[in-house]
C-alpha cells in the first residue's frame, strides 16, 4: 500500500530586491574645440647654402687672423696689417664677399617656413638671435677691461683693443636692415622674374654713381649709401636662389663670373680704387668701408662661381664635410663674434706674457710660425665657442 507524501508547505512570496535609487548625474558637455591647424612641413635644408656660408665664415676668420701685425712700445699698442705689405693684397681678392648672399638664401627659406608668425614676429625673432650673442660679447669685454687694468696692463694697450673688438659688427647692422626688408626684397624679386639680371646691372651703375659723388665730387658722406646698395645686390641674388628663380645655366654663370672679375679689375686699374678689396693702412680710401663698385662686381662674380660648383659643394656637405658644415652652421655667429678675441688673447700672451715680439710680416720667421699661430688661435676660439656657443642656440 502506497504511503502518500505529506503536503509541501507553501514558500513565502519573495519581494523583488529593492536597489537604492541613484539620480542620473548630468555632466555639462565641453564645447568642442576647433582642431589645431597643422604646422606646415619644413622644407629640407639647402646644403649648398649651408656649406658656402660655413666656408665663408671660416674664410673671413682666416683672413682676419692673417692680418695681425702688432707691437708694444712705451706702454702703447701699435697695430698694423700684415696684408698691407708684400703680396698680401692677393688674399683680399679671395675674401668670401657674398656671405650676405647665402645668409639671404637661408633667410628667405626660413621666412617661408614661418610665414604664419608674420613678418614682424620673424624680424623680432632674428633680432633676438643676434642681440643676445652681441650683448654677451660686450659684457665679457667690459669685465675683461677692468681685469686687465687691475693686472697692470697699460691703458695704451687696453684702449686700442677695445676699439678693435666691435669692428666686425658692421656686418650685423647691414644684416639686420636687410633682414627687416626681406619681405620687400622677396616681393621685388618675384615681380622682376627674368628681369632680375637687368635690375642688378642698374644697381651696379648706381653704385658707380655713388662712388663718383664720394670720391670725385667731394661728398664723402654719400658713400655710405653704398653700404646698403652694394650688399643689396648679393642679398637679392640670394633671395632669387631661395625662390628657385636664379639661373643655373653654366654659360650664363661663366659669363657672370668673367664679367664681374673683368669689371672689378678694370675699375681698380683704371679708377681711383686701391688694389686691396679691404681697407689697408696708407690707402686713400677703403674698398669696404663703405663698399665700392669693385667689391660689388667681384661679389657678383663670386656668386656665379659658387653656383657653378653647387652640386659638388652640396655633395661634399652631405658626405665627408657633413659634420664640419653642421658644427659651423650651428655656431657661425659665435665664431664670427669671438674670433678677434681669440686673436687678441694669443697675441697678448706672446707680447705681454712671454715678452716676445711678433715676427715681421712675410719674413722667414713669419712663414715658419703660421701653422703654430693658427693652431693657437683655433684652440683659443674653440674654448670661447664652448663657453658662449649655447647663447646663440637659445630660442
Amino acid at each position: 500500500m502506497a504511503i502518500a507524501a505529506p503536503p509541501s508547505r507553501p514558500r513565502p512570496a519573495t519581494l523583488p530586491e529593492r536597489r537604492p535609487h541613484h539620480r542620473a548625474v548630468v555632466r555639462p558637455t565641453r564645447p568642442a574645440l576647433p582642431p589645431r591647424p597643422a604646422r606646415p612641413a619644413r622644407p629640407p635644408r639647402d646644403l649648398f647654402v649651408d656649406v658656402v656660408r660655413a666656408l665663408g665664415t671660416l674664410g673671413v676668420i682666416a683672413l682676419h687672423w692673417s692680418m695681425v701685425d702688432a707691437s708694444i712700445s712705451a706702454g702703447s699698442l701699435h697695430v698694423g696689417n700684415a696684408l698691407g705689405t708684400g703680396p698680401g693684397w692677393l688674399l683680399t681678392w679671395l675674401m668670401p664677399l657674398p656671405l650676405l648672399f647665402f645668409a639671404a638664401g637661408a633667410a628667405a627659406g626660413h621666412e617661408r617656413r614661418v610665414t604664419t608668425r608674420g613678418t614682424w614676429a620673424l624680424t623680432v625673432h632674428r633680432v633676438r638671435r643676434l642681440v643676445r650673442p652681441v650683448g654677451m660679447l660686450f659684457g665679457v669685454w667690459a669685465l675683461a677691461a677692468v681685469a686687465l687694468r687691475a693686472l697692470g696692463v697699460p691703458d695704451g694697450v687696453v684702449v686700442p683693443v677695445l676699439h678693435k673688438v666691435p669692428q666686425p659688427l658692421w656686418f650685423l647692422g647691414v644684416y639686420l636692415a636687410l633682414t627687416a626688408a626681406t619681405p620687400l626684397v622677396v616681393r621685388a624679386v618675384r615681380r622682376l622674374g627674368k628681369r632680375l639680371p637687368a635690375a642688378v646691372g642698374l644697381a651696379a651703375v648706381a653704385v658707380v654713381g655713388v662712388d663718383y659723388l664720394r670720391i670725385e665730387a667731394g661728398h664723402p658722406a654719400a658713400g655710405w649709401l653704398n653700404l646698403l646698395l652694394v650688399w643689396l645686390v648679393p642679398f637679392a641674388l640670394g633671395v632669387a636662389h631661395a625662390e628657385g628663380t636664379l639661373t643655373r645655366r653654366p654659360a650664363a654663370l661663366v659669363a657672370g663670373a668673367v664679367g664681374g672679375i673683368a669689371a672689378a679689375v678694370t675699375l681698380v686699374v683704371a679708377g681711383p680704387y686701391p688694389i686691396s678689396l679691404v681697407g689697408m693702412p696708407g690707402d686713400a680710401i677703403s674698398n669696404l668701408a663703405p663698399p665700392t663698385a669693385p667689391v660689388a662686381a667681384f661679389g657678383i662674380a663670386q656668386v656665379c662661381l659658387a653656383l657653378l660648383g653647387r652640386d659638388t659643394l652640396a655633395c661634399w656637405a652631405s658626405g665627408r664635410g657633413a659634420r664640419l658644415v653642421a658644427w659651423v652652421s650651428a655656431r657661425s655667429m659665435t665664431l664670427y663674434l669671438w674670433h678677434l678675441t681669440a686673436m687678441f688673447a694669443v697675441a697678448g700672451v706672446v707680447m705681454l706674457g712671454m715678452h716676445e715680439r711678433l715676427p715681421v710680416p712675410w719674413s722667414t720667421d713669419w712663414w715658419s710660425t703660421r701653422l703654430t699661430w693658427f693652431a693657437a688661435m683655433a684652440l683659443a676660439l674653440g674654448g670661447l665657442v664652448a663657453l658662449f656657443g649655447r647663447v646663440e642656440r637659445l630660442r
